[in-house]
């Protein structure tokens, strides 16, 4: 199931996943590949798995990548390592420059079933553009991949994602709130609009994603905020837009949420 919400062009913003298509793909070959490639807003690759761990960053723009129990963004200061066999599709927003590397399925850089974030300083940044190059000499790749491991290693594992729920009286509130985030929905108000309990509500969301209705609620925001700033939406446009009541309501949240404040991260190299 999918819920949407316009940016600034109009064109819809996928929330939740959809299932996998017929026309999913397996790349053919376990062998790991590092590439570099540039897309246009809008552009959606289609669901596909790798016989190999990847590692993807937008150093331009922002990237959605989605499985069928969550999404997450790479972004220029945010990379998603992705493992070995998981289903995923990517959504591109704003012109993109995009970088993977690819690690072979028993090398373990980072221990986690599912896609991770993890913060990306200037430092990892130029290793992974510089090791994404096509014509890099396999010996200086090696010592590059070496100081990017141990970076890596210490990069701190960002928390922002947005799982995909399964209960349908949780997804039908995720849908109210996702429908238009510029209404500042209370969990008094969610909880009567799908006919049940405070209590209740509070359980699904508990139960199902491991935190309270407004720490979704923020997560869904400032994803969609990260969305808009890459399409090129004023901070202050941005904020209204997501449900912040004030510019620098926005601003201290996105900022707590980010590491970065929204100008920051709309001005970045990729941002």
């Amino acid at each position: 199931m999918a819920t949407t919400l316009a940016g600034p062009s109009g064109a819809p913003l996928p929330l939740f996943c959809r299932p996998i298509s017929e026309n999913s793909q397996t790349e053919k070959t376990a062998e790991p590949r590092d590439t570099s490639h540039a897309h246009l807003a809008g552009e959606v690759i289609g669901r596909h798995q790798h016989g190999y761990h990847q590692l993807l960053y937008v150093s331009a723009g922002v990237l959605a990548v989605q499985t069928g129990e969550a999404s997450w963004v790479a972004s220029s200061a945010r990379a998603v390592w992705i493992p070995a066999g998981i289903w995923h599709q990517h959504r591109v927003h704003g012109h993109s420059s995009v970088h993977t590397l690819g690690f072979a399925a028993h090398d373990v850089l980072l221990r986690s079933r599912a896609p991770v974030v993890v913060a990306v300083d200037t430092l990892v940044r130029e290793l992974i553009i510089a090791c994404s190059e096509p014509s890099l000499p396999q010996q200086e790749a090696r010592h590059l991949r070496a100081v990017l491991r141990d970076r890596l290693r210490r990069a701190l594992v960002e928390l922002l994602t947005l799982p995909t729920p399964n209960n349908s009286l949780l997804r039908q509130a995720c849908a109210l709130v996702a429908g238009d985030l510029r209404q500042p929905r209370t969990a008094a108000w969610l909880a009567r609009s799908i006919g049940v309990s405070e209590r209740t509500l509070a359980r699904l969301f508990r139960s199902e994603f491991g935190m309270t209705y407004p720490q979704w609620r923020t997560n869904v925001r400032v994803f969609h905020a990260m969305v808009l700033l890459a399409e090129g939406a004023s901070v202050s446009e941005t904020g209204r837009q997501c449900g912040w009541a004030t510019t620098s309501a926005f601003i201290d949240t996105f900022s707590r949420t980010m590491g970065q404040t929204p100008g920051t991260y709309r001005l970045a190299p990729g941002g």
